[in-house]
């Protein structure tokens, strides 16, 4: 029902609106709301809050370090996945601690449905029903969000968080129908607004597999994947009776295309809206369509699929790996070439999805369009792919636009300080032309941002920022506590028991030691982890009644050289982001810049040095021309006042 816009609405009494009920932003509502603003969420669909549109998956390498930091600010994404989660898995656990990454599989209808129970019972939000279809901008601000049937939500702020919907349009082989998913019509009108407001606008594209009804499957053809024993928490806010999720856990299971896949697939390639030419947007390098992996893998004889439940009583099963647009039929024969999917009965085909996207080099770092106060922009709309990017910078949108109404300073992380940082430095330095997504290797300070720490690094500035609450604030000075006494343990302690220890370090594979050897020179062993001095009898059960805390002492300990190293990086990364550029900064009057150089910083309009720095194509020499002349500037009333003196 568009236009369902109540009076409080209406009225003037909205600080806050936010344009979209997806990943970015419920999570942009509920932090605006949270700190105390009034927002209305507009949505076209009011039950598809939170959706999961693609794999009902939280976490993975990369994005579950941004659940961690969502949950450690205070957000709601790792709090519903837990809850709503069916299968859990710690990735990479024989890896370093760095690239080490929490992963569930969701009830896809449970996650929507608690997502939207905490937006209904949440104080200061209220979710409208209708099509916001332009933006009110009156001397250089937002002023109100206009709907399809012309109401007016005047506002103090706004966050777009559109996801696939501007513009979107839907292709399964030669066949393309508008649509911002299945089923759902797509944004139109939106995008011009944005563009009338002098945004620089793009098209991408993503993709989906089809999915199969699970009775037609064959799953003794398959491997089965099971979810970890002792099922890993992305808050440990959740409270989980014997460390067992609240859902039934499912297996997954792992199949394989074949030749015989290929073949079909190169035999009819030129029906796929990508190399026929109906599609010319970029779509995402790293989680590319089956097409892509046949055109540009030829030598591979098999690619894997993993093969997800989208829920407890879906019936669905999401054939993750295969993600396609080629049309219908050839989606049906190559399935049955599969090992397990030869019965195999198709509920929904798979697509891509074509959408608008903002360069998101026009945005700040607080995530505000420049030249326009009060304007954010939040998840897919800036370029990037997955539910956890989204609800990360929805998240840092709806503080930042909360900021901004109190008139307070944005918050802005550090890529020293979080993934977080990281993405949307990213972001709005560098830009992207393609779908953007998040992987340890973008961070390279990777050992200080792990997962285990996320808390230590980001939950003071939750409870600064009103996000944290008393029970969560409490339960992190507990654990930070724990985890302190542990590391001051193990430093100031030497091994008592050698001969009860021995048989358990020779086992693992390590020399024996002798009484008197310092614990802390024996974690630094790679084989040596606390657990199996804890079974010795070297560390006391008061000490290690924290499986977390007991990860994190380790690795404090264990990887001590190198994370000083990094924060001493971190620390000189600091001081040139702390060394801001002033925003009517002149570069013709720097003399040596090059014309080259001078358009990449008119474009970019960095706010530090730390930031103009990471600009592809800066160079040292450039940097330090700009550095020179903020000195000058700086040291100029003075020079200026000492003249007059004499």
């Amino acid at each position: 029902m568009s236009g369902n816009v109540s009076s409080t609405a209406r009225n003037n009494n909205v600080d806050i609106v936010v344009v979209g009920a997806g990943h970015a932003g419920v999570e942009a509502a509920l932090a605006a709301s949270r700190r105390g603003a009034k927002v209305a969420m507009v949505s076209a669909d009011i039950t598809a809050v939170a959706r999961m549109s693609c794999n009902p998956a939280i976490g993975g390498l990369g994005k579950g370090h941004l659940v961690r930091e969502i949950d450690a600010l205070g957000g709601e994404m790792g709090l519903c996945a837990d809850a709503t989660g069916i299968h859990f898995r710690r990735l990479n656990t024989r890896k370093g601690a760095a690239v080490r990454g929490t992963r569930c599989q969701s009830d896809k209808e449970r996650y929507s449905a608690y997502m939207a129970r905490v937006v209904a019972r949440s104080e200061r939000l209220e979710l409208v029903e209708g099509e916001a279809t332009e933006l009110v901008v009156q001397g250089g601000r937002i002023k109100a969000v206009r709907l399809a049937d012309g109401t007016e939500i005047p506002c103090r702020a706004a966050i777009i968080t559109t996801g696939t919907f501007l513009g979107g349009i839907l292709h399964i082989g030669e066949t393309h129908l508008p649509g911002g998913r299945w089923g759902e019509k797509p944004a139109t009108r939106l995008s011009s607004s944005l563009q009338a407001l002098g945004l620089k606008m793009h098209r991408l594209k993503t993709g989906t597999p089809c999915r199969i009804h699970s009775h037609s499957i064959d799953f003794e053809k398959m491997e089965p994947q099971p979810g970890d024993e002792i099922a890993p928490r992305f808050s440990r806010r959740s409270r989980w009776p014997q460390g067992k999720p609240p859902l039934a856990q499912v297996s997954c299971h792992i199949t394989y295309t074949t030749a015989h896949t290929h073949q079909l697939i190169r035999d009819n390639i030129h029906l796929s809206p990508v190399y026929s030419g109906q599609i010319q947007s970029t779509g995402p390098r790293y989680c590319p369509s089956i097409e892509d992996k046949v055109k540009r893998f030829a030598d591979r004889d098999r690619h894997q699929i993993f093969v997800e439940p989208e829920g407890l009583e879906s019936g669905l099963i999401y054939p993750n790996g295969i993600s396609t647009s080629l049309p219908r039929d050839v989606q049906e024969a190559f399935l049955k070439t599969i090992a397990g999917f030869e019965n195999a009965e198709i509920a929904q085909y798979g697509y891509a999805v074509e959408y608008d996207y903002s360069d998101p080099q026009q945005l700040l770092p607080s995530l505000g369009v420049r030249g326009i106060d009060g304007l954010y922009l939040a998840g897919q709309i800036n370029g990037t792919t997955g539910y956890e990017e989204a609800a990360g910078q929805g998240l840092l949108a709806g503080i930042n636009a909360s900021q901004d109404v109190q008139g307070e300073a944005p918050l802005i992380l550090r890529r020293d300080q979080a993934y977080l940082g990281v993405m949307v430095d990213d972001l709005v330095t560098k830009g992207t032309h393609e779908p953007y997504r998040m992987f340890t290797s973008r961070a390279e300070y990777r050992l200080l941002l792990r997962e285990d720490n996320a808390e230590m690094r980001l939950t003071s500035i939750g409870r600064e920022l009103g996000l944290v609450d008393d029970p969560q604030w409490e339960d992190f000075v507990t654990h930070r506590q724990k985890v302190d006494q542990l590391v001051t343990f193990l430093r100031g302690s030497r091994i008592k028991a050698a001969d009860k220890l021995n048989p358990a370090l020779l086992q693992a594979e390590t020399t024996a030691t002798q009484n008197g050897t310092p614990l802390e020179q024996l974690v630094r062993r790679p084989e040596v982890g606390l657990k199996l001095l804890f079974d010795a009898g070297e560390i006391p059960s008061d000490l290690a009644d924290d499986p977390l805390a007991m990860e994190q002492a380790e690795v404090e300990i264990k990887y001590a050289p190198y994370i000083e190293r990094q924060r001493d990086l971190a620390e000189r990364l600091k001081v040139m982001d702390d060394e801001k550029i002033p925003s009517n900064i002149d570069y013709r009057s720097i003399s040596g810049l090059s014309n080259e150089v001078r358009e990449k910083l008119d474009h970019h309009q960095p706010i530090s040095i730390g930031q103009a720095s990471r600009i592809p194509g800066m160079t040292p020499a450039a940097i330090a021309l700009i550095h020179v002349h903020l000195k000058k500037l700086s040291t100029e009333p003075t020079r200026n006042l000492e003249q007059s003196e004499v």
